[in-house]
C-alpha cells in the first residue's frame, strides 16, 4: 500500500483525500490535529503595468467585441509583439555574424 498522504483520512491519494473531507467536517477531527510549522512562499501570477485610461478604454471595447477578457486580448497582443521582436532581432543577429 502505498505511504499515506495525510494523517488525518489516511488516504493514500488526494482523491481519497477529497472524499474523506466530502464527509467530515475539522471539527470531527479537531482533537486528532497538532500545531505546524511551514513557510509560504506566494509568488504573483501577474505584473501589472499602468495603462492611460484611454487606451484601456479602447482595449476594453475591442476585447468585448472578440467575446475575450480585455487582460486575455492584452497578453495575446503582447506575445504576438514579443515573437515579432524576437524574429526580428535574430534577423539582425545572423545578418551581423
Amino acid at each position: 500500500m502505498k505511504k499515506s498522504k495525510s494523517s488525518i483520512s489516511k488516504a493514500s491519494s488526494y482523491a481519497e483525500i477529497g472524499e474523506f473531507w466530502d464527509e467530515h467536517d475539522l471539527s470531527d477531527v479537531w482533537g486528532r490535529t497538532r500545531k505546524v510549522k511551514f513557510d509560504v512562499v506566494i509568488e504573483p501570477e501577474a505584473t501589472y503595468y499602468p495603462i492611460a485610461k484611454a487606451l484601456s478604454a479602447k482595449i476594453q471595447t475591442v476585447a468585448r467585441k472578440q467575446g475575450v477578457h480585455s487582460g486575455t486580448l492584452v497578453n495575446r497582443w503582447l506575445d504576438q509583439k514579443v515573437k515579432e521582436a524576437r524574429r526580428r532581432s535574430g534577423k539582425l543577429s545572423a545578418k551581423n555574424a
